[in-house]
């Protein structure tokens, strides 16, 4: 299993690690500071509960809380209340456990 160290710190490479979802590929991403390309990774896999939970984290990072709604609920979970940095964290900690 990767633990959260060991993904944060894969950002310095120039692509996400090869054997990661799509939902963690977009976490990566965002840790790059490349909402875009984040986006991107989620955006083709709509409907699939993780991809909708990361999707709503970026949205609710973009401030759109409308469109943030719409992905929580399709992922069935609850709105952030948290930090954006705390939420990320505890997105990618549980997508990582299930690796």
């Amino acid at each position: 299993m990767t633990t959260i160290d060991t993904f944060r710190s894969s950002v310095s490479a120039a692509s996400p690690p090869a054997d990661v979802s799509p939902a963690l590929q977009a976490l990566w991403w965002l840790l790059k500071d490349d909402w875009g390309q984040a986006h991107k990774c989620v955006q083709g896999h709509e409907g699939e509960p993780d991809c909708d939970w990361v999707h709503a984290h970026l949205h609710r990072q973009e401030g759109d809380m409308a469109n943030a709604g719409y992905w929580y609920r399709h992922a069935g979970r609850p709105v952030a209340t948290c930090s954006l940095q705390e939420e990320w964290g505890l997105v990618a900690t549980e997508l990582l456990a299930r690796k």
